[in-house]
C-alpha cells in the first residue's frame, strides 16, 4: 500500500481568508456622517469610549477618517463621553 504522502503547500492556497466586505457606510453621504448624528455615531464606539478601529467595522478609510472626525467634534460638544471616563 502507498502512503499518502503531504503535498507542499498542504492546501493554504485554495481558502481565500481575505473576504472583502463592503462598507456599511457606502450608501451614506458625507452629509449625514456628522457631530450631530448621534445614533449612528455610538455604534461606532466602544464602551469605554474608544473609536473603533476600521478592521472591525469594516468601514473603509475615507469615511472612517470622517466619522473619527465627527466623534472628535462630539466629545469636545460633550455630545458624547471621552475615553477613559
Amino acid at each position: 500500500m502507498k502512503k499518502n504522502k503531504k503535498r507542499k503547500g498542504s492546501g493554504y492556497s485554495k481558502i481565500n481568508y481575505a473576504v472583502k466586505r463592503d462598507c456599511p457606510l457606502a450608501k451614506l453621504n458625507e452629509d449625514t456622517i456628522n457631530y450631530k448624528n448621534l445614533n449612528l455615531l455610538r455604534k461606532y464606539v466602544s464602551d469605554t469610549g474608544k473609536i473603533m478601529s476600521s478592521r472591525v467595522t469594516n468601514i473603509s478609510m475615507k469615511k472612517q477618517r470622517i466619522l473619527a472626525k465627527a466623534i472628535k467634534r462630539a466629545r469636545v460638544l460633550a455630545l458624547l463621553p471621552f475615553a477613559g471616563n
